[in-house]
């Protein structure tokens, strides 16, 4: 991963610093109902403010597709900002392309204050990574500063052309992301193990491709274990499967054995016959499996596996439940490992790096989302660079 600047790079007393944040927040009613994108701000902007400087917050929010959509004014956000900041902020509800009253607004807010920007997406320009948008928005500010990972992977005009035009770097929380993703992949402490999940293989091919040649092992859960355990002559029942990607199974099974990279499958499974909460279910050998029953969870040699895979590893990244974690007893597998996972990062034995929204959930589920080392909220930008993919926002702060 290129080397970044960050906020110890910049002069900021007196600066105007434009703050690329993810204010793309859960609204019912009016009001916010999850303010956690709002509270991993919260460094940056205290490190602005106690520096002299005043942060002009910019940000998404829904998807408006460039036009003015009132539910969707980021004046819903103000309430959330100032109870957590303890102080006034300033909403400017005004057109990009009107630079000079933007300006003439920001210029009347006391200095130190906080200044929240209207909804980046009101404008056509943002999502074509306009030039000319980009500008207009420069104008308003002499540093800038992205705190958005979650956006990372959009190249529109407040990610990525914005970042050419002042001197840039990345927030608190864009640098705690960098940092931990760089333990995760970039130069980790080895063995590293990586446990992907979910429903469906077609969805993550990329990532598996990417991780073969960088871990030491390989766990593949959830849905996606069913169409490898398939593309290996097991009979998967009525479970979900997609069979006509065996031979991609097959294929990536072939080159994991090539990079010396382990591929650790379920070997038995819990098994139910019906998609629902507390469904009768029985425990299964893979060479026993009930043609009629469908695999909703690994069992419990599978999880001893796992957990043995783990004593082995210094850094595990995770992305994707290994069972139905949303319906009991089928979060068991997910629940175990991921408090086996807490402890040994407790007992500074594993670096432990998860993200993805699933995973997310999931680690909340099992009440351990606050002990992994670091997880990342942040969905697309976590799996593009699960992928190897360069995301736009980050390539933008390469020092």
């Amino acid at each position: 991963m290129a080397q970044f600047k960050t906020l110890d790079d910049l002069d900021l007393s007196g600066k105007r610093v434009l703050v690329r944040a993810d204010l793309n927040v859960p609204v019912a009613d009016g009001r916010v109902t999850d303010a956690t994108r709002i509270e991993r701000l919260l460094p940056t902007l205290s490190d602005i403010i106690t520096q002299g400087g005043t942060p002009i917050i910019l940000s998404h929010f829904g998807r408006p597709k460039g036009e003015v959509v009132a539910d969707m004014s980021l004046e819903v956000a103000v309430p959330e900002l100032e109870r957590l900041t303890n102080q006034q902020v300033t909403f400017i509800d005004t057109d990009w392309t009107d630079t000079d009253v933007a300006w003439g607004l920001v210029l009347k807010a006391p200095p130190k204050s906080i200044i929240l920007m209207q909804n980046t997406r009101f404008h056509p320009g943002e999502e074509k990574n306009d030039a000319a948008l980009a500008a207009r928005m420069a104008k308003l500010g002499d540093n800038y500063v992205n705190d958005a990972f979650s956006a990372a992977h959009r190249a529109h005009a407040s990610t990525e052309a914005l970042a050419h035009l002042l001197p840039a770097a990345a927030g608190r929380a864009m640098q705690a992301e960098l940092e931990a993703l760089q333990k995760g992949l970039g130069e980790p402490k080895r063995p590293v193990i990586a446990l992907v999940g979910g429903a469906k293989v077609s969805s993550k091919i990329d990532v598996l491709e990417h991780l073969l040649g960088r871990v030491d092992a390989l766990v593949i859960g959830g849905g996606m274990a069913n169409t490898f355990l398939h593309a290996s002559g097991v009979d998967v029942g009525k479970s979900l499967c997609e069979k006509d990607l065996a031979d991609t199974a097959r294929r990536i099974m072939d080159r994991a054995g090539e990079e010396q990279c382990a591929i650790i499958l379920p070997v038995d499974a819990t098994v139910a016959w019906h998609f629902e909460a507390n469904a009768p279910s029985r425990q299964y050998g893979l060479d026993a499996m009930d043609k009629d029953g469908m695999i909703l969870d690994v069992g419990p040699a599978s999880i001893e596996r796992i957990k043995g895979a783990l004593d082995d590893a210094h850094t595990l990244v995770w992305n994707g439940p290994l069972g139905a974690f949303e319906l009991p007893p089928f979060d068991t597998g997910t629940v175990t490992i991921a408090q086996y996972a807490a402890e040994r990062t407790k007992a500074g034995k594993l670096v432990s790096i998860a993200g993805g929204g699933d995973t997310v959930a999931a680690l909340a589920h099992a009440g351990v989302k606050n002990q992994f080392t670091y997880v990342s909220t942040a969905g697309g930008a976590f799996l593009e660079w699960m992928e190897g993919k360069t995301l736009p926002g980050v390539a933008a702060l390469s020092a």
